[in-house]
C-alpha cells in the first residue's frame, strides 16, 4: 500500500501529541494472550482520567485489511481522512448531505480532541468513525509495539470522548503503515483495519480535473476511495467530490460502509 508524501503538518501534530501519549502510557495495563494461530493477541485495559477503570468490552473483528463494501459488488466506500477540520469538514459534510452519500471519516486523535462538535456532527449525520492514530505518524510500522499501542488506544479514547461515546469502527494506519501487531490490536478493540483501493491524490492538490480523472480511471480497482478533509487547503477535494459523486451514481454504484 503506497504511503502519502508531503505531509509536513503531521510533524507538528506528532510533537503536540507526545505529551498525550506519554501521560496515557501510565494508564495502559497490557496482557498478551496466545492466539489460536500462534501469534500475539494484544489487548489493553484503559483507565479513566480519575483513575477508575472503564468498561471497554468490545467484540473483536477480523484483523485482515478490509477493502470491500457492505453494499456488495456495486457498492463503494467514500473515506475522508485526517480531520476533523473547522474549515473543510463542514463543507464536506454539507456536500455529502446534498448528495445523499454516507462516508467513513478517519480521524486523527488530536484533531478530534480539538473539534468535538465536528466529531458529533459527523456521527449525527449518519457517517462512521475510523481511528487514524493520535498524530498520523507514517512511520508507525517502524515503531515499537508500545508506541503503536499508545497511538491507537489514545486515539480511540480521544475520538470516543469527542463523539459523546460513539466508538470508531475501523482503524486506518497513517500512510498504510500497518503491522501485524497494530492490526491485531485494533481488531481486538472492535476496529477493523481499513485500506483503500483508489487514492484520489487530493493531498497533493493536482487539480480538480486530475483528481476526478484518477477516480474514474481507478474505480475498477476496488470500492474504497480515499479523500481528505484536513492538512491544508481542501477546496480541490470539495470540488472533486461535487463532480465525482454524481458520476459514480450514474455508473450504477451505491454508497455504503467498509465491511467489518
Amino acid at each position: 500500500m503506497a504511503r502519502h508524501k508531503g505531509k509536513g503538518w503531521h510533524g507538528r501534530l506528532l510533537a503536540a501529541a507526545l505529551g498525550v501519549t506519554v501521560m496515557a502510557a501510565a494508564t495502559l495495563v497490557w496482557t498478551a494472550q496466545a492466539d489460536p494461530a500462534g501469534g500475539r493477541q494484544p489487548q489493553a485495559r484503559v483507565s479513566a482520567p480519575d483513575g477508575r477503570p472503564q468498561d471497554r468490552t468490545v467484540d473483536k473483528v477480523a484483523a485482515d485489511i478490509a477493502h470491500a463494501s457492505d453494499r456488495g459488488a456495486r457498492g463503494l466506500n467514500i473515506t475522508i481522512d485526517d480531520g476533523p477540520d473547522p474549515v473543510w469538514t463542514p463543507q464536506v459534510l454539507q456536500l455529502l448531505k446534498d448528495s445523499g452519500v454516507k462516508a467513513t471519516f478517519c480521524m486523527v486523535g488530536t484533531q478530534a480532541q480539538a473539534y468535538p462538535d465536528l466529531v458529533k456532527a459527523v456521527v449525527a449525520a449518519g457517517h462512521r468513525l475510523c481511528n487514524h492514530t493520535v498524530s498520523h505518524d507514517t512511520a508507525m510500522d517502524t515503531r515499537s509495539e508500545a508506541y503503536q499501542s499508545q497511538q491507537i488506544l489514545d486515539a480511540e479514547r480521544m475520538i470516543t470522548r469527542a463523539s459523546g461515546g460513539i466508538r470508531p469502527q475501523y482503524y486506518r494506519a497513517p500512510g498504510g503503515a500497518f503491522t501485524p501487531y497494530s492490526r491485531q490490536l485494533a481488531a481486538s478493540r472492535g476496529m477493523r483495519p481499513l485500506g483503500w483501493n483508489v487514492d484520489s491524490k487530493d493531498f497533493e492538490r493536482p487539480g480538480v480535473d486530475t483528481m476526478v480523472a484518477t477516480v474514474k480511471r481507478e474505480i475498477s480497482d476496488g470500492p474504497t476511495v480515499l479523500f481528505h478533509d484536513a492538512g491544508g487547503d481542501r477546496s480541490q477535494t470539495v470540488a472533486a467530490l461535487r463532480e465525482v459523486l454524481p458520476w459514480l451514481k450514474q455508473q450504477g454504484y451505491s454508497f455504503g460502509f467498509p465491511v467489518r
